[in-house]
């Protein structure tokens, strides 16, 4: 099992693809996946359980939930992987909760706007689409919370970042709050992820900026402050280092 950052950290993640006889093992990252086949069969596997997708049938994947694709014989698919910030209501709805059942039936309407508009530059339209799509799946679906595993320390991470991105959110704290030693969660982490922990935080409150940048008329000191960074020069050196842009020339471009 690896951790995909790249689908977990960019801001404003939307990517769609398509391909035939498509495997993946096993992964995960923290931006919603939907997959459907168009032709053949394929195996989804999420969290331990097993899904046999055929056409006209779609997963929704939740975020940091554990997947992995294997086609069989032969299968065509479509996959959209999009950030939270598309579905943001719909997200904070769901925190912390996973479905019962990751399979659905999507409107074939809503799924054909998906597949054969341009969703990567319509963001307005990909953003309506979406939220049909999670609405459908809404509709259909029970949630449970999240049950302790043997990555349970990793979602605990996870979750620390989600609910305290704009506090304290160092390696000590977490220490606290988990009651293990600041060094051997800087370890862990790395070893999971393949980034360390103060990269991923710093990473995340850039991702949370963007949005607000986008959507809030607050200035762009506040905006720092309100994502967790103690200064305007630490949040416009961490912001150019991960999106190639100073914060005030992000806003401009949007």
């Amino acid at each position: 099992m690896f951790y995909q950052s790249q689908h977990s950290l960019g801001a404003d993640i939307l990517k769609t693809e398509r391909e035939a006889d498509f495997s993946f093992p096993t992964h995960l990252h923290n931006s919603f996946e939907l997959i459907t086949v168009t032709e053949g069969e394929m195996d989804v596997t999420v969290d331990q359980k097993s899904y046999l997708l055929q056409a006209g049938e779609a997963c929704l994947i939740f975020p940091n939930q554990i997947h992995a694709l294997q086609t069989r014989s032969h299968s065509r698919h479509f996959l959209c992987i999009f950030s939270q910030k598309y579905v943001q209501a719909y997200s904070k709805s769901v925190l912390q909760k996973i479905p019962t059942d990751n399979l659905f039936r999507p409107d074939p309407h809503d799924l054909d706007k998906l597949m054969n508009g341009d969703a990567e530059t319509d963001l307005f339209s990909a953003k309506g689409i979406l939220y049909s799509l999670c609405s459908a799946f809404h509709r259909e679906r029970d949630y449970t919370e999240r049950k302790s595993d043997e990555n349970d320390l990793l979602f605990r991470i996870f979750h620390f970042v989600e609910e305290g991105f704009h506090l304290d959110c160092t390696l000590k704290a977490l220490a606290e709050q988990t009651a293990y030693h600041y060094v051997y969660l800087s370890k862990y982490f790395k070893q999971c992820t393949g980034i360390s922990f103060t990269e991923y935080v710093n990473r995340y409150r850039v991702n949370e900026a963007c949005y607000l940048l986008k959507n809030a008329e607050q200035s762009i000191l506040q905006t720092a402050l309100d994502c967790g960074f103690e200064s305007l020069r630490s949040f416009n050196r961490n912001f150019k280092t991960v999106i190639g842009m100073t914060p005030s020339e992000y806003r401009e471009k949007r």
